[in-house]
């Protein structure tokens, strides 16, 4: 009994944690709204100063737009943990909640280091995991791309496989047909990918994933707008790099060429690297 209360309190504590999350954010979107509609009338009632207003009124529209994404992604967290079982322990915010926004079955997040690769992952469900794992072990892939030129990569049929050889059919065997990836970006640089699977028609010309991109970025870094709960669902790899640690030593080989290894046994396998990676760190498996 005791365990069912603490899971029902911690779920209720974090639906009221997400419902002021969520009215923090929308009443900032309404703050950076009223400041982009005085700019905008503005921009309408002077000539000399129209490109500068005009200016403002985007960037504070823009930040509405992110504002109102966050308002939305903790808004949806907030009624999960309001219908979640008393007798389970609540998740942190997660995945489900982006996909729920941007009206897609699945949705996938990876953080990435300077050469593009993986360092933590989050995923809504078992398809946007797999396709997590299988441009780890390729390597190429529309979150690659998309991080690679920092710009939104989409592709639906054939053309996913066409744009990467051997991504597409695998992709197609876990069920999703189509893919959307939008970077992640601080300053200029990316730090993480977001990538959707078979979403709706009208999501990649609607705006919402890029505002949903940017609204994470904030949930993730420093500041007012940082919730520490997106931390909570990444997965580190820790047993991967654990076995390219070993891997390292033995043969012995940079760490690089370490996970090389991991990730083309675990495609000629077709398994997940943490499957190879388990393997290796358990002694069964033996890479030389």
């Amino acid at each position: 009994m005791a365990a069912k209360q603490g899971s029902s309190g911690q779920a209720t504590g974090r639906a009221g944690s997400a419902w002021l999350h969520a009215a923090r954010a929308g009443r900032r979107a309404v703050q950076q709204g009223i400041l982009a509609d005085q700019h905008e009338r503005l921009a309408a009632l002077t000539a000399d100063r129209r490109t500068f207003h005009e200016s403002m009124a985007s960037i504070h529209r823009g930040t509405e737009r992110r504002h109102l994404a966050a308002a939305q992604l903790h808004d949806a967290r907030a009624r999960r943990m309001s219908d979640w079982p008393q007798d389970r322990a609540a998740p942190p915010l997660g995945l489900a909640e982006v996909a729920e926004t941007c009206e897609t079955p699945s949705a996938a997040l990876a953080l990435i280091g300077a050469d593009h690769r993986q360092l933590a992952v989050s995923s809504s469900d078992q398809l946007s995991r797999s396709a997590l794992d299988l441009e780890y072990i390729l390597g190429l892939g529309p979150a690659t791309d998309a991080a690679k030129w920092i710009c939104t990569v989409s592709a639906s049929g054939p053309a996913v496989d066409g744009l990467w050889p051997g991504y597409g059919s695998e992709l197609a065997a876990l069920g999703a047909l189509s893919v959307i990836a939008v970077p992640l970006t601080s300053e200029g640089i990316c730090i993480g990918t977001l990538a959707v699977f078979d979403p709706p028609p009208d999501l990649a010309g609607s705006g919402i994933l890029a505002w949903v991109a940017d609204a994470l970025t904030d949930g993730l870094q420093l500041g007012p707008d940082a919730n520490p709960e997106l931390y909570e669902t990444a997965d580190l790899r820790p047993v991967v790099n654990q076995a390219a640690g070993l891997l390292s030593e033995r043969i012995p080989c940079p760490i690089g060429d370490a996970l090389s290894l991991i990730r083309a046994r675990a495609y000629a396998e077709a398994t997940s690297p943490e499957t190879i990676a388990r393997r290796i760190v358990s002694g069964e498996l033996k890479i030389n």
